[in-house]
């Protein structure tokens, strides 16, 4: 439930127990007019409940697919030990995954690190080519 819902329902009970102590009105037709004012359901000034269906699942999980029972279901250590391998098992398959995926990742980016060293390599020649080159011009302007 969540947190307004618990505090209106929280006032509501505190004015239900106000108005049956102080005597004025009826403390049910205070407590569904207040309803009625908060959802602005019509129906909870009545008391008539709205009708509500209730309908079959459309999807149903594919077969074989088995449902992981919540904690209270489970009755047996048998079946907590089974869902707890279960548990672990499922962790140790996604870690795994991870691992291998953070594998290729550090791959990739090795491979990119080399690549640009290898142009930087070559950059770095170049420049001690034309370094080189404006030192011999330099020289040769000087003599």
């Amino acid at each position: 439930m969540s947190v307004l819902l618990l505090v209106i329902l929280h006032m509501l009970d505190s004015l239900e127990q106000f108005m049956l102590c102080s005597g004025r009105g009826t403390a049910e037709s205070c407590v569904q007019k207040l309803i009625m004012a908060v959802t602005g359901d019509e129906t909870a000034a009545t008391g008539d409940m709205p009708a509500y269906q209730i309908r079959t699942p459309t999807t149903t999980l594919p077969q074989g697919v088995v449902m992981a029972a919540s904690p209270g279901t489970l009755h047996s250590p048998q079946q907590m030990a089974e869902e707890a391998t279960r548990k672990r098992e499922l962790r140790l398959l996604k870690n795994r995954e991870a691992a291998k995926e953070c594998r290729r990742r550090k791959k990739e980016y090795i491979k990119c690190l080399e690549s640009r060293v290898a142009v930087l390599e070559v950059q770095n020649k170049k420049l001690i080519q034309e370094l080189e080159t404006l030192k011999d011009i330099c020289s040769s302007k000087t003599d």
